[in-house]
């Protein structure tokens, strides 16, 4: 089998027309009825049938389409890594990150090498913590932000970038948006707004309240900080979000308040397999991002 019949397969099975498929593959419609011929007696099946004017796949040609599309995929993708690899400069990141990263920390990377590397493509994957662990280990994606950044795993290459640490959000109008700070033990009979079970974010917050002597009264739940950050605007309870949620994007009618005790925080990292080897774009922009949030912690010291 060649790679030219296998391509014409496809376009005849997805067009069901002969004339179609040869058109749109720019040759002549004697080519590709020849070729499809040869694959059909290589294989000794016949893979269409004719309806009226069109063709239609038999049974044994919908199964060996079904296949060979994913094989022509991973040739494809393994041509495009070998074209990567020898310019790196317009290959494809594929990262993952969670929802708290999407306002501040996730764009302002991405501009920043984009203006060294203007011609490397992204392909973002939102998920999870849990989900974008498992996508590392697995192979789905080969880097993905995370924060916190997970600890002491025999399976990920664990790089921290900085620490962060949260804040009240609340409702202009609550007693305590006079303050500056508060202590969290001074919100013990509050109504707050979380992120929903299962999230990194609730554990934190919650675990952070238990060590202050209270479980936090959990009247709202959100799966995004800005669904919680709204819930919050419109007066239904008070958050505890990671500073970079809240930079430069502070709802209207709310105030963001520091924690003075006990310290709540975070450290973000970016995350990758110990197995399997980058491809040269994702190197460089992994490289890149070390690099960049290394001069970023020295210049706020």
């Amino acid at each position: 089998m060649e790679l030219r019949q296998l391509r014409y397969f496809v376009e005849v099975a997805e067009r069901e027309h002969m004339t179609e498929a040869a058109e749109n593959l720019h040759v002549a419609q004697s080519a590709v009825s020849l070729q499809i011929s040869k694959l059909e007696d290589e294989l000794g099946v016949t893979l269409f049938e004719r309806v009226g004017r069109n063709l239609k796949l038999t049974d044994i040609g919908r199964t060996f389409l079904f296949h060979i599309k994913k094989a022509l995929q991973d040739i494809d993708y393994a041509k495009s890594k070998v074209d990567e690899y020898l310019d790196p400069d317009h290959g494809t990141v594929k990262i993952a990150y969670p929802s708290s990263f999407a306002n501040h920390i996730l764009p302002t990377v991405i501009s920043n090498f984009k203006r060294r590397y203007p011609d490397v493509k992204f392909h973002l994957r939102q998920g999870t913590y849990a989900d974008l662990q498992n996508a590392v280990k697995n192979g789905d994606i080969n880097l993905a932000f995370m924060g916190p950044a997970p600890v002491e795993d025999a399976e990920l290459q664990v790089n921290v970038l900085f620490t962060e640490n949260f804040y009240v959000l609340a409702p202009i109008n609550h007693r305590i948006t006079e303050r500056d700070e508060v202590s969290l033990h001074e919100l013990k009979d509050e109504d707050f707004v979380l992120f929903s079970e299962g999230f990194i974010l609730r554990k934190i917050v919650v675990d952070a309240c238990t060590q202050a002597g209270f479980l936090p009264n959990i009247t709202s739940e959100g799966e995004d900080t800005d669904a919680i950050k709204g819930l919050v605007s419109a007066g239904i309870g008070l958050s505890i979000l990671p500073e970079n949620t809240l930079y430069n994007n502070i709802p209207r009618m709310t105030k963001k308040i520091k924690i003075s005790h006990p310290e709540v925080k975070r450290s973000v990292g970016i995350i990758a397999s110990k197995t399997r080897e980058l491809a040269p774009s994702e190197r460089i922009f992994y490289d890149f991002v070390t690099d960049f949030f290394s001069k970023l912690q020295g210049f706020n010291n």
